[in-house]
């Protein structure tokens, strides 16, 4: 086995705006050609211009009677207008006439307006007569109660930028220009790995001393929550060998390797040793300014990143939130980014919280409404421990260089 060395720049931390201002060297994964309904919470490729104008002809915005704005004025509930109807518009069909001076054409929402006509009376201010006059009782505008041609959308106008992730309304409005297929950044592929002789699988039973592989599933569910494809790649003992030999394997299929375990500084390090040997390998993080989560690595591998994830569950958790998914990110090529992670909630924390020195710290809080107020409750815990995460609701960050929170300030919950 080759000699390791605990590498001195373990002790020179780097803080997460400097890891996040690394993810740039890395290019997003590549482009595919996706059938609309599959293309939902996909990032786009390409710029997405409109092929049409929408709506494509003047149409009704109201139920009512088309009609000319200029036979409405002066109409009072005591003093109406009086017009003649002379037809009816038909959906989804030309009307087969016009409208001429002191006439009216019953209309439908989304109608298409008749030639003359430039407004619509909506029908709660009309009357019909037995005798097919209709009574206006109030006048409207050129205009009104009308959509134009455009109004919508424009031709040609560019709709969507490359690196906006596509909602359900995008798709609706992509539908109604005839747009069926779209580019799209593929999603990334994530080689999963845990490391360590102490793992086990899930479905074997562990003897003293030794843990199930809780991670991998951890962080492949946090990977396909944000949007990547997780690739489980199993258990790695602590053998440098077996460590390269997996990681070269897995770079030839994924665009991005998350390893957790045997990141810390110590004989049994093989982790580092493994990637470092790796051609065209370059270490460019080891050792984070965050708790949890120090002892974490980034390597560049030949232009595909890897991230070295810290053992513990809830630490592993905590990078993956703050430091995987700005990568993922990256590699969909995502460029208008969401609120942090579940999105944030304003609370008052309930107890008093010092920082972690030297170190930007992210605590587990729980989430309480009391008298109308809402708390934020710390969910204290050793980083080893699972049950702290699974009952917590998000994380409250100490910032770098504060000393602590007290009791009752108020602070950002930034949620799972």
């Amino acid at each position: 086995m080759p000699l390791i060395v605990p590498s001195l720049e373990f002790f020179r931390l780097k803080t997460r705006a400097e890891v996040l201002s690394l993810y740039s060297r890395f290019a997003p994964v590549g482009v595919e050609e996706l059938e609309l309904l599959e293309a939902g919470a996909r990032v786009l490729a390409r710029d997405l211009a409109a092929p049409e104008e929408v709506p494509g002809f003047h149409r009704a915005s109201m139920d009512g009677f088309a009609v000319r704005a200029a036979d409405s004025f002066g109409a009072t509930p005591g003093l109406p207008q009086y017009l003649e109807i002379r037809g009816e518009v038909p959906m989804g069909q030309a009307p087969a006439g016009e409208v001429g001076p002191g006439e009216a054409w019953r209309i439908a929402t989304g109608g298409m307006l008749p030639r003359g006509a430039d407004a619509v009376v909506m029908v709660e201010f009309t009357n019909e007569m037995p005798d097919g006059t209709l009574e206006v009782r109030r006048p409207v505008a050129p205009g009104e109660n009308v959509l134009h041609p455009g109004e919508d959308v424009k031709a040609g106008e560019v709709l969507f930028p490359a690196g906006k992730r596509l909602r359900p309304q995008d798709l609706g409005l992509l539908a109604a220009l005839g747009v069926s297929r779209v580019q799209v950044l593929r999603r990334p592929r994530v080689a999963v790995l845990s490391s360590g002789d102490e793992i086990v699988p899930l479905t074997e039973k562990p003897a003293i001393g030794r843990v199930r592989d809780a991670n991998a599933f951890l962080v492949a569910a946090q990977v396909r929550e944000n949007g990547g494809l997780p690739r489980l790649m199993g258990i790695v003992p602590d053998d440098y060998a077996a460590l390269k030999a997996v990681l070269a394997e897995s770079l030839k299929e994924a665009d991005l390797i998350l390893i957790s375990g045997g990141s810390s500084v110590g004989a049994r390090d093989l982790t580092l040793k493994a990637m470092q040997d790796l051609p065209q390998a370059e270490i460019l993080v080891h050792g984070v300014a965050i708790r949890p989560g120090k002892p974490t690595i980034l390597a560049d591998i030949d232009g595909k990143p890897l991230l070295g994830l810290p053992g513990h569950p809830a630490s592993a958790a905590v990078v993956m939130q703050v430091l995987g998914r700005p990568l993922l990110e990256r590699l969909a090529g995502e460029t208008e980014h969401a609120a942090p992670w579940g999105g944030t909630v304003q609370a008052h924390l309930s107890r008093n919280l010092a920082g972690a020195t030297g170190r930007e710290d992210f605590v587990r809080v729980r989430l309480r409404l009391d008298h109308g107020m809402l708390w934020a409750d710390p969910v204290l815990g050793p980083s080893g421990l699972l049950s702290p995460l699974v009952k917590s609701e998000g994380l409250v960050i100490i910032p770098l260089g504060v000393e602590g929170l007290f009791r009752e300030e108020p602070v950002t919950v930034q949620l799972f």
